[in-house]
């Protein structure tokens, strides 16, 4: 009895989807892993991993610069403890800021705190994120194309740290790299920049400040009032406990007392929302 003809052909079929599964499988650097806590972007494919190891680690808090042969910025977080990291190539069809954005807000689901945040030429040159800081030169672009991102996690895991950088080359290939740092010794108070919380206001609409439950103290105000500054333009409202005691603490800053009204959302700690 002969095989029906289309046997070889739903064959040929079988193995070349088998092929292309295998080619999908070891697209990935051998040993590679995602991180539990981080979805992968879509479609994308590790390109470096770097696992587990002890080191002193400097992470910028600001525009990175060089002047006579040293990097500079206005800000850092330093500690000795354990980096491990993961860089993402993006398909065409994914753009860098999608995958950071994707990123972002999966980290902060998780209540995670932004301590730096910087965008395009913001950021310094892109060849010192690349080189001197993550001493990964696939992630040198366009100063254009940059964005990165410094987070501390929730309790309990708030002695760990991840930084995300992401990059579109001249060739138009888009990375996003994550690096999560383990301190081996408790890192203590960290505070964002006032221009970072600026942008996460501007960005996600408000600010969630659940440590602001007792009366207004500094560094805070000081912190929330420069922000607030960095464009006069905006209007917020301002919910929580001490909502009234922040309109006044920040109005005595300099924050015009006519961009600040009550909010009423019902909180622990303090709310600052974005009026559009």
């Amino acid at each position: 009895m002969r095989a029906p003809m289309y046997l070889p052909r739903a064959l040929a079929l079988l193995l070349c989807l088998s092929a292309y599964a295998v080619t999908s499988q070891a697209a990935d650097v051998t040993g590679s892993q995602d991180f539990a806590n981080l979805p992968r972007p879509t479609d994308a494919e590790i390109v470096d991993y770097r696992p587990a190891a002890e080191l002193e680690r400097i992470y910028p808090l600001g525009s990175i610069r060089k002047i006579s042969g040293q990097l500079r910025f206005d800000g850092q977080v330093s500690a000795r403890g354990s980096a491990t990291s993961v860089t993402y190539e993006l398909p065409p069809e994914r753009s860098a800021d999608e995958a950071f954005t994707a990123a972002r807000e999966a980290l902060q689901k998780q209540d995670a705190q932004l301590l730096f945040w910087c965008q395009a030429r913001d950021c310094g040159e892109s060849s010192l994120w690349a080189n001197e800081v993550f001493g990964n030169s696939r992630l040198y672009g366009a100063d254009s194309g940059q964005a990165y991102l410094l987070l501390r996690l929730a309790a309990p895991n708030n002695d760990s740290l991840v930084a995300l950088y992401s990059i579109t080359r001249g060739n138009r290939r888009a990375y996003l790299h994550v690096e999560q740092f383990q301190a081996s010794a408790p890192l203590g108070e960290l505070l964002p920049t006032s221009a970072t919380l600026l942008r996460e206001l501007k960005s996600t609409g408000e600010l969630d400040l659940p440590m602001l439950s007792a009366a207004p103290a500094e560094p805070w105000i000081t912190l929330l009032s420069r922000g607030l500054n960095l464009d006069s333009t905006l209007r917020v409202t301002l919910s929580g406990p001490q909502g009234e005691a922040w309109r006044e603490a920040l109005t005595t800053k300099g924050v015009r007392a006519a961009r600040l009204e009550a909010g009423t959302k019902q909180t622990q700690g303090l709310i600052v929302e974005l009026i559009r």
